[in-house]
């Protein structure tokens, strides 16, 4: 990470935390990697509709895939991978997923990026943080 602290973005309503993941979908290629912290409904779901709406994949085909850990959003410029490591707790079971290797043909965003057990060089963080009513606070970092 760099040593300048990034900015923190407010948004005041999820079609403006999806209009800030748009922003930097536009940016992103494969082999990117996003990793989404933040608290349980904090926006991080939303987050990542933008991301695949930057991508111009359908933002309506993105759920939170808790209970199937991945889920796969293809149609657009390129494929969008989505994890979910709410459930798992064990960094073994983390580790067994591979999910780094798919990341190589697409993007990856993996909610819940606190359950790892080690960094990601290279990866792209994203800081959501409520606020008051539908107010978050939004940092983007780069490593």
């Amino acid at each position: 990470m760099s040593d300048q602290a990034a900015p923190t973005m407010l948004t005041r309503s999820e079609d403006e935390t999806i209009d800030a993941a748009l922003d930097l979908a536009s940016t992103l290629g494969a082999g990117d990697i996003v990793l989404l912290y933040g608290d349980l409904g904090a926006g991080k779901t939303a987050f990542t509709r933008g991301l695949a709406m930057g991508l111009g994949g359908d933002p309506d085909d993105v759920s939170s895939p808790t209970f199937t850990i991945m889920q796969e959003y293809r149609g657009g410029r390129l494929p969008l991978f989505h994890v979910d490591l709410y459930r798992l707790s064990d960094p073994r079971e983390i580790e067994d997923l591979g999910f780094e290797e798919v990341a190589a043909e697409g993007v990856l965003a993996v909610e819940w990026a606190d359950r790892l057990s080690r960094s990601i060089p290279g990866a792209i963080t994203v800081h959501i943080a409520h606020g008051d009513g539908d107010t978050r606070s939004i940092r983007i970092e780069r490593s």
